[in-house]
């Protein structure tokens, strides 16, 4: 069965303000309405999943906070993340109950819509696998260096949370933390291409390959 999606694009939203709006929407689709994809950009937010561990910040919590930083306990996988302008971040809210409850599936997935975002650029992206190299957890890695990290919630088999994928972001506030828990280098589209498209341009393409991977045909409403 064919699956309808609404988009909705916010620009520059606070973290927390984000995560509101998910938990919203996640009760709106739990509810009956239709799969949705939020496209935004984070202020420069530090996010701490489930599996976080303290030596990964390389901060104290009082030099984030002189520093103007965030940092936020966050309910999904994985262990810190860097938020900042320059990062795409999408958050799809999906009903998994309507879309045979594959979690695994859904993971690919997201994958291969960060995988096709990046061959339009002629950047070969390759999917992290548990203890392996390049990755040693979900995201999407150029080589030895990770481009985007991806980290999800479930509620009653609703997704939120997401991906964070570097478009133009500052990488050198990744050195404020080991990210993800990994030891290893973080790399953008604005790093590995010439023409790096707008914020506004990436979000565009993602809409499009996240709609293409998730079904063939664009019955999605967007809302700016």
């Amino acid at each position: 069965m064919e699956q309808e999606f609404r988009i909705i694009k916010r620009g520059l939203i606070a973290y927390d303000e984000a995560l509101r709006l998910q938990k919203d929407l996640v009760r709106a689709v739990d509810g009956g309405e239709a799969h949705t994809l939020l496209l935004c950009e984070h202020p420069c937010t530090l996010t701490l999943g489930r599996a976080f561990h303290e030596e990964n910040l390389l901060l104290s919590r009082a030099q984030f906070a002189s520093k103007g930083v965030a940092v936020i306990a966050a309910d999904r996988g994985g262990d810190v993340t860097l938020h900042a302008p320059g990062q795409l971040i999408a958050y799809p809210i999906l009903d998994l109950k309507r879309m045979g409850r594959d979690l695994s599936l859904y993971l690919q997935k997201l994958e291969e819509t960060c995988v096709a975002f990046l061959a339009d650029f002629d950047i070969v992206g390759e999917r992290g696998k548990a203890g392996s190299r390049p990755g040693q957890f979900r995201g999407i890695w150029v080589g030895p260096e990770k481009i985007a990290a991806i980290g999800i919630g479930v509620s009653r088999w609703v997704t939120y949370h997401g991906v964070g994928l570097n478009i133009s972001t500052d990488l050198d506030l990744f050195r404020m933390i080991r990210p993800c828990g990994l030891d290893a280098g973080v790399t953008s589209v604005a790093k590995l291409t010439r023409h790096p498209p707008s914020m506004a341009g990436a979000a565009g393409i993602f809409e499009t390959k996240f709609i293409r991977v998730f079904h063939d045909k664009d019955h999605s409403s967007r809302i700016g």
